[in-house]
């Protein structure tokens, strides 16, 4: 945002209000003309020129400041009480000061015009944009400004803070909540001597410590202090349980039939070791510390329990970045979530959720819902030097705002149909939108809710960068692996991913207040 105030380094010192003593003022202006006469008449002078600075000709002005000519806002009116020495200068009610340099701002008193209770944000943009300016010349003033602003109640800079979303419920959190600015995707294995009474004890820990942290509050024990100043940021902690959990505690004939092992597709260059895992937590948030906080949290709390077999960190466009809420991009630059399953649907609960009404062995995973988890590494370069057109075919839509190659705008219904006027199809054949299209999958649908992330470069040079995807569904069998099979066939988009670790949970549904995720599997 452009601030029109005047912050010139000839603007601030000019408007300079401290309050100087009598010895280095007008005596001292007296003394220096060669008598009292001459002194009175220096005073007089600065007076009426307005000079308060420190190196101006004459003293105080009758102990008064002036208006903040880079606010607009007026400054302190109380009259400073001058005495017959240095350190003498002082507001009403305000207790003695102790000596000062000549020049220096008697304690207390207000600076550059600030008002004692606080600084307008407006008015610290400026004074620090001065002191960047001309440093050596403002730079205390800033510095006495920003204690100012310290001590007194500045207007808080955003709402980000404030978001809270409810640990308890029928439905885990993090699933459909908007993917957060940052997050950690972490799985891990039980260790040798963590049987079901183990793992039954550590989800209870996780689940006490996520709620706490949920609403903004330190879980008991913590001193860390590490997001000590921070608002919960909408935090969400999602726990699931991989294939290999159920051996390792005793419940295999529990373990549902959709935690199957997902299928090797031709695209797959999967790294074993960050793939699967006994369990894996979810952890999304606003705030980069409060996400690390839980995650260094709950990894404390798993010691004895279980060890971290593989750890990813993503991030999102941070909320407010733009000037609209609107879909997120990805690394490529493209509109990513368009055609998301939508919370409002008629079907949605039927297509994300286990039903709550689950019979069977797997009766523990009501309002549940299943997560596949893949590191998929985007060919950047290969990408980048791709002309718009080209780019945009190969996705099926418009870089700019996601309306489909058929017309419209970013929400309006692709037409799999509409010819152009060369005769060929508006989407072509091996675009990913069509390919990935519900119609062309028998309607099988997924929600996604990834995040990005760049882990530095290879040894080629090229960004290890891509996404953390991550795809919600009541049943991966009817809707992951139908839909990423047809992908691993005709996509175009294919060319340019490398999907470079996999992953399969079951997440359970939610907990009510004293209990803990995975109770019903864990004491059933």
């Amino acid at each position: 945002m452009a601030d029109t105030t005047d912050t010139t380094a000839g603007g601030v010192a000019g408007d300079d209000t401290r309050p100087i003593s009598g010895r280095t003022g007008a005596k001292a202006g007296g003394k220096a003309s060669g008598g009292k006469r001459a002194g009175k008449n220096a005073a007089a002078t600065a007076a009426r020129s307005g000079s308060t600075g420190p190196g101006g000709p004459g003293g105080p002005s009758k102990g008064r400041t002036r208006p903040d000519k880079s606010t607009g806002g007026p400054a302190k009116d109380a009259p400073a009480k001058t005495g017959g020495g240095a350190g003498n200068a002082r507001t009403d009610g305000e207790p003695e000061a102790a000596t000062a340099a000549p020049g220096a701002p008697a304690p207390g008193a207000p600076v550059d015009g600030a008002p004692v209770d606080g600084v307008s944000r407006r008015r610290l943009l400026g004074t620090a944009g001065a002191a960047g300016a001309a440093s050596l010349i403002v730079g205390g003033v800033a510095g006495a400004t920003g204690a100012e602003a310290v001590r007194g109640k500045p207007t808080p800079l955003t709402d980000v803070g404030s978001g809270v979303v409810p640990f308890h419920g029928t439905h885990q959190s993090g699933i459909v909540q908007p993917a957060q600015a940052h997050g950690h995707l972490v799985a891990f294995d039980l260790t040798g001597g963590t049987d079901r009474r183990g793992a039954a004890a550590l989800m209870r820990r996780w689940s006490a410590a996520a709620a706490e942290l949920m609403a903004g509050r330190p879980p008991q024990g913590d001193d860390s202090g590490v997001a000590l100043d921070a608002g919960p940021s909408s935090l969400t902690v999602t726990f699931g349980f991989g294939r290999t959990f159920f051996d390792r505690v005793g419940l295999t004939d529990r373990r549902p039939d959709a935690l199957e092992p997902l299928p090797a597709f031709t695209a797959d260059a999967i790294d074993g070791k960050r793939s699967n895992g006994d369990l894996w937590v979810q952890i999304g948030a606003d705030d980069a510390l409060v996400a690390f906080h839980a995650l260094r949290l709950l990894q404390k709390e798993a010691a004895g329990s279980a060890r971290v077999r593989w750890q990813m960190t993503g991030f999102n466009r941070t909320p407010g970045a733009t000037a609209q809420p609107m879909t997120g991009r990805n690394l490529m630059g493209q509109i990513d979530g368009t055609n998301n399953p939508k919370p409002s649907s008629a079907d949605f609960a039927k297509k994300i959720f286990v039903p709550d009404d689950q019979q069977g062995t797997d009766s523990w995973m009501a309002g549940g819902s299943y997560a596949v988890v893949r590191r998929i590494r985007m060919l950047l370069d290969s990408w980048d030097n791709l002309s718009l057109e080209r780019q945009e075919r190969v996705i099926g839509r418009r870089k700019s705002d996601g309306a489909p190659l058929s017309g419209g705008t970013e929400t309006t219904r692709v037409d799999l149909d509409k010819m152009g006027a060369d005769g060929a199809l508006s989407i072509p054949g091996d675009a990913h939108i069509r390919v990935a299209s519900p119609a062309n999958n028998r309607g099988a649908a997924m929600l996604r809710r990834a995040f990005s992330y760049h882990d530095g470069f290879l040894d080629d040079g090229a960004p290890d960068a891509g996404l953390l995807f991550i795809a919600w569904q009541a049943d991966p069998l009817k809707g992951f692996v139908p839909v990423q099979r047809k992908l691993d066939r005709g996509d175009g988009l294919s060319r340019f991913l490398r999907h470079e670790a996999s992953a399969l949970f079951a997440v359970p549904g939610g907990c009510d207040e004293g209990g803990y995720v995975g109770q019903h599997l864990l004491e059933g």
